[in-house]
């Protein structure tokens, strides 16, 4: 057989990789595979899964509809939430230090998916690239800036297959929206906009406070990962964390990767150079106390500049959350959806406005006569039939110098930077801001942040820069 590289796609599975047909969906199946009318164990991709539950439960369960795929080992620390994916994989060795996982399974995982709280993405997606393994990691890339430059670095030192989870990056919407801005159908886009509706879990709120058991199936230790220690609280899992800076990074951290995706796919725009904020903190109609840092705010308008990089100026990019909107477009009629229930982009050009939905869908000229009055480009992008996912399961076992993914470190770690240079805005807001009752001007949040992405360095306000890269606690490091 041929030798390995390190982070090469193993020798055992090499056949398949030469076979491969890439960006198709689907391989040439060798003779003797066919003549025994399966596919030997020996000649799959085998996946660990790194958080078993929620999102990971369903992004295993996405990966094992390959024929190709073996689910061989599942590592979660709380056994609450592995109890469908165990029952599931059954021959799947479980454990609770992913650590451990990749230590004693490190001959035997090809590559990992990591679907943890937004704070222990960097960590242990960095550790599986390390051993040289392929990694699918769920969105937002990473919970800080730092970390997302780190991965875009290790992607290339490691020379390992990666994919961000923001599944709408393989939808046939983005692609067919790429191709009427690139016709020129609304000229020159000038701005942009995003929108969500999240948060959906508890934003703007004191801290939570009390003393609790930490449930016998749940390592606390783990779960809190490189952040600070903390007592245990229930108020944070299993969902709510998201909410919480220690762990996750709001409504713009969770889905800005889904929703600003088309914005940054089709788009001549990298990092943007400034950005700026404002925040509100009503939470379900109840005004806020005071201003709560520990906790994400309720809704948030963040402004991006960023500079074109065809050098021909700069596109402003507007995100909202939180129930706020941009201002609904005069060529949408009264009866017509802004986006949809999850949010939308609105791309504005000098010559004419595209609406899309959530993920990309759904792109459309406005006003929406136009889609039946105007020809549509032909298609001239290369569709993903076989979804982000199993995109993702081909391009490892076609091996990292022929792997092709929607959103690979190169692409997701970039764009993941731009989008946490929001939450630098609304943490350096809300750190200003110690009463929002207050009408100083000091207090408004009207400092706009300018941005060094070489140096990764905001350069008009230091106090912003200790949200670039964290400290992590004793026992946890991030080192390429």
């Amino acid at each position: 057989m041929t030798p390995v590289k390190k982070g090469s796609t193993l020798s055992r599975r090499s056949f398949v990789r030469n076979s491969a047909i890439i960006g198709a969906g689907f391989f040439i199946v060798p003779r003797h595979v066919l003549g025994r009318g399966f596919i030997a164990p020996s000649d799959k991709l085998n996946i660990a899964g790194i958080g078993a539950g929620g999102k990971g439960e369903s992004d295993l369960a996405s990966f094992a509809k390959s024929p190709y795929v073996n689910i061989v080992a599942l590592c979660d620390v709380d056994d609450r939430q592995a109890v469908n994916s165990r029952k599931k994989f059954d021959k799947a060795t479980y454990y609770k230090d992913f650590r451990e996982m990749l230590a004693k399974e490190n001959n035997t995982i090809d590559a990992c998916s990591i679907s943890t709280p937004d704070n222990t993405h960097a960590v242990a997606t960095l550790a599986a690239m390390q051993l040289g393994k392929h990694v699918y990691t769920q969105k937002p890339l990473t919970h800080d800036i730092y970390e997302a430059r780190i991965l875009t670095q290790a992607a290339t030192k490691y020379r390992v297959v990666t994919q961000m989870g923001n599944q709408g990056g393989s939808g046939d919407g983005v692609r067919k929206a790429k191709e009427m801005v690139d016709a020129g159908m609304i000229g020159k886009v000038i701005e942009a906009h995003a929108w969500t509706n999240r948060p959906v879990w508890p934003q703007g709120i004191p801290t939570p406070t009390g003393k609790f058991d930490v449930p016998k199936e749940l390592d606390w230790n783990l779960w809190l990962g490189p952040a600070k220690q903390i007592d245990f609280n229930p108020a944070y899992l299993p969902f709510n964390w998201r909410g919480w800076w220690a762990f996750g990074t709001g409504a713009l951290g969770d889905m800005a990767c889904h929703i600003m995706d088309p914005i940054y796919r089709i788009l001549p725009i990298l990092y943007p150079d400034s950005a700026e904020c404002s925040v509100s903190n009503v939470w379900k109609n109840m005004w806020s106390e005071g201003n709560y840092t520990e906790s994400c705010p309720p809704s948030s308008i963040i402004h991006l500049t960023y500079p074109r990089t065809d050098g021909r100026g700069t596109i402003k990019v507007s995100w909202h959350d939180g129930g706020l909107l941009p201002e609904r477009p005069h060529e949408l009629l009264p009866e017509e959806a802004f986006g949809n229930w999850d949010g939308g982009v609105l791309l504005i050009g000098r010559k004419g406005k595209l609406l899309l939905d959530c993920y990309g869908e759904n792109p459309r000229l406005l006003p929406t006569r136009l889609m039946t009055e105007k020809t549509m480009p032909k298609e001239k992008l290369k569709r993903v039939p076989e979804g982000h996912y199993l995109q993702w399961v081909n391009a490892c076992i076609a091996g990292y110098d022929n792997a092709i993914t929607s959103s690979p470190f190169s692409y997701a770690g970039p764009f993941t930077e731009s989008i946490l240079m929001g939450n630098l805005a609304i943490r350096s807001w809300m750190m200003k801001n110690p009463n929002l009752k207050g009408w100083d001007d000091k207090y408004l949040g009207r400092k706009k942040l300018l941005w060094d992405a070489k140096t990764m360095k905001v350069t008009n306000f230091d106090e912003a820069n200790q949200f670039v890269r964290r400290e992590y606690r004793e026992g946890w490091r991030l080192e390429l």
